[in-house]
């Protein structure tokens, strides 16, 4: 399969240079860094998550990890939880399960990029396929989609366990609790 052609039109009108790649099937964003050969850092994932039943798309480098309970907070929602593949199947019908690329293109949905992907130069992403990526200029990409930028990630090797310890969310599951104490409230406007 190639590049979805939809995004292949997208960006052509609005004259974004970019270039096509094409690797083996990869179904993880660090399996694509790796056949791409760029670093995690420069790859953008993209994890779907539901907040208050509303999809909320995240945008990070294949390097990092979400931490439900930031974005829970930014988007000040009561619940926060991954997408169920059939959720994001439902709603991201023109791309393949688990390919969905980290473009405004869907309506309804929010989009939030994490500030640590700020630092590429190039960004490389998934085309919609698990065997198509495109490289293009971050800033271009940038200026295309225009996300909400906040921090909400650590990186991937981070033991989310041992730096959440005796809290309800360890930044990978669901967190359904009250108010923040002031300190969580705090982390979440300075970088980790």
């Amino acid at each position: 399969m190639a590049t979805v052609s939809w995004i292949k039109s997208m960006l052509e009108k609005r004259g974004v240079q970019y270039e096509e790649l094409r690797h083996p099937v990869a179904f993880t964003a660090q399996e694509v860094a790796q056949s791409e050969h760029v670093s995690g850092h420069c790859l953008a994932k993209v994890v779907v998550v539901m907040a208050d039943e509303r999809p909320v798309e995240l945008i990070l480098p294949a390097s990092r990890r979400i931490l439900l309970g930031r974005v829970r907070t930014l988007v000040e929602a009561d619940e926060v939880r991954l997408a169920s593949e059939a959720e994001t199947n439902r709603i991201f019908t023109d791309c393949e399960t688990g390919a969905i690329p980290p473009l405004r293109h869907w309506r309804d949905v929010a989009v939030l990029m994490d500030a640590s992907l700020s630092h590429a130069r190039e960004l490389v992403f998934q085309a919609g396929t698990h065997e198509d990526a495109i490289r293009l200029k971050f800033h271009d990409w940038l200026s295309l989609v225009n996300p909400r930028v906040e921090f909400f990630t650590q990186p991937e090797h981070t033991s989310s366990r041992a730096n959440f310890a005796g809290r309800e969310d360890p930044g990978t599951e669901g967190s359904k609790r009250p108010a923040e104490t002031r300190a969580e409230k705090s982390e979440v406007r300075g970088q980790p």
